[in-house]
């Protein structure tokens, strides 16, 4: 019962994990299209920009109809999903791999 616990808790931390990630990528990509480094127009960009759109939309559009931009421009949304990321991690998945580090032996 403890290795299938350890292996939940394993996958709900590595999700969250990928998730901050795809968020932190897309803050990153928006500031590239934003300051005009990548254009749009480009196929490769536009399909990564689309991809992570639609993988962070879910939790931003919600958001952003709450908080407005801050001087018109700076976005605050991603902030909240990854402190709200952050705190599941240190509530749900802390404890226990505080007690029973991940190891390989």
């Amino acid at each position: 019962m403890s290795n299938l616990l350890g292996l939940g808790v394993w996958l709900i931390h590595n999700v969250l994990s990928l998730l901050s990630f795809v968020i932190i990528a897309w803050v990153i990509m928006s500031w590239l299209v934003g300051f005009d480094v990548i254009n749009l127009r480009n196929r490769f960009a536009r399909s990564i920009y689309d991809a992570l759109n639609a993988a962070t939309g879910w939790m931003f559009r919600p958001l952003r109809r709450l908080i407005p931009p801050i001087g018109g421009t700076l976005d605050i949304t991603p902030l909240i999903p990854l402190l709200l990321i952050e705190g599941i991690q240190m509530w749900v998945t802390g404890p226990y791999l505080a007690m029973h580090p991940p190891g390989f032996g």
